[in-house]
């Protein structure tokens, strides 16, 4: 099990699942953690596309988000997030 870094602030779920890249339609099967840092990294690229107000604490977060994913599962972060 891939534990999630103590700064870690996202919710964190239950069970793991599936998820599908948006572009391209791969799926990867995800663990309970994985998919918890997943949705924290989607969700705060989404609030970047919006143009909502965000800090600098959120890019350094999602860059940390990505560097963890990266190397937890790099044959998902390959399908999904790169």
């Amino acid at each position: 099990m891939n534990k999630l870094p103590e700064w870690f602030d996202g919710e964190i779920y239950k069970e793991g699942g599936t998820v599908t890249n948006r572009f391209s339609g791969e799926e990867y099967v995800l663990t309970t953690e994985e998919l918890s840092m997943y949705d924290f990294i989607m969700g705060a690229t989404l609030v970047m596309e919006m143009n909502v107000k965000y800090d600098t604490q959120m890019i350094a977060d999602l860059r940390k988000g990505l560097e963890w994913f990266k190397e937890n599962n790099s044959k998902a972060y390959m399908v999904l997030l790169d």
